[in-house]
């Protein structure tokens, strides 16, 4: 599709799955088990849906999903499951293979948002999966990613960003910088204090990616908070801000870790918001 001048594409990493107690906190699982039916270990299932972006010269990818370096124990254990690796299906949605990806975008450092940035190479050792990339990171969540704490020691897995600083390909970015003309990024803390949003802006249209702000449609409701955020209060306030704003504005809002359909309007009916379909229109 096109926003503007830029073509824009989702293109979706391996489905994946995790205990909906967490992805949905303090909202009774009689109320989320309609909206994402629980397995028998009462996971849900979940997408990471990269977003490309090819802006003039720049061929860039926001996310690059949880990746394909699993053993067979962890992909168990997260109920990990893969058509295809990341870079196949860059190649098979983009046209374009791995090696002419030019950026890659991470809006955190959490293993299902930065899993796909490396992938195994010869003799075991994990290498970059795009090239010839620059790969974009805010400074602050870097430094936090290397002294992360108890609370989230387990979602930063260094083999995803450490062999980017021995290649070179690293770059560390402002809290709030622009990746190419129309396309920001936006530090909204709540997941965590330095979490990132992605804001493309094009031909009077506006793309918004909440990231692990609103994971899925089911998230829109503004008490929807996942169990996994440091900080709820804050998503709550951001949630307040940007989503009446989404309707208002009729952005196309990116849901990361929708599995079903993580493209789509927000309309409030009644006074509440909701996701309405694949905002391709």
């Amino acid at each position: 599709m096109l926003l503007g001048d830029y073509r824009v594409e989702i293109v979706p990493d391996a489905e994946f799955r995790l205990d909906g107690g967490a992805m949905f906190g303090v909202v009774p699982r009689a109320l989320w088990a309609r909206e994402s039916p629980p397995d028998a270990e009462n996971r849900v299932r979940l997408g990471a849906n990269c977003l490309f972006v090819e802006a003039g010269g720049e061929r860039v990818i926001v996310e690059t999903g949880v990746g394909d370096k699993w053993s067979a124990r962890q992909s168990a254990m997260y109920g990990v499951a893969r058509e295809r690796t990341l870079g196949e299906s860059v190649k098979a949605i983009t046209g374009y293979g791995p090696e002419e990806i030019t950026v890659v975008v991470n809006t955190h450092l959490h293993f299902d948002h930065a899993g796909g940035n490396t992938r195994l190479g010869g003799g075991g050792r994990c290498v970059p999966a795009f090239p010839n990339a620059r790969y974009f990171v805010s400074r602050d969540e870097f430094e936090h990613a290397e002294s992360p704490h108890e609370r989230d020691r387990a979602s930063y897995l260094a083999e995803n960003w450490r062999p980017l600083i021995e290649s070179g390909q690293l770059e560390l970015k402002d809290a709030d910088y622009e990746v190419v003309p129309g396309l920001r990024m936006e530090c909204v803390p709540g997941h965590s204090r330095t979490m990132q949003c992605v804001r493309l802006e094009r031909g009077g249209q506006t793309l918004f990616g909440f990231a692990d702000l609103v994971p899925t449609r089911a998230h829109v409701p503004f008490a929807w908070v996942m169990g996994y955020d440091l900080y709820p209060v804050e998503t709550l306030e951001a949630k307040k801000r940007l989503l009446p704003q989404a309707a208002r504005e009729g952005w196309l809002c990116l849901f990361y870790h929708d599995a079903d359909a993580p493209l789509c309007r927000v309309v409030e009916e009644e006074g509440k918001l909701r996701a309405s379909g694949v905002g391709l229109n």
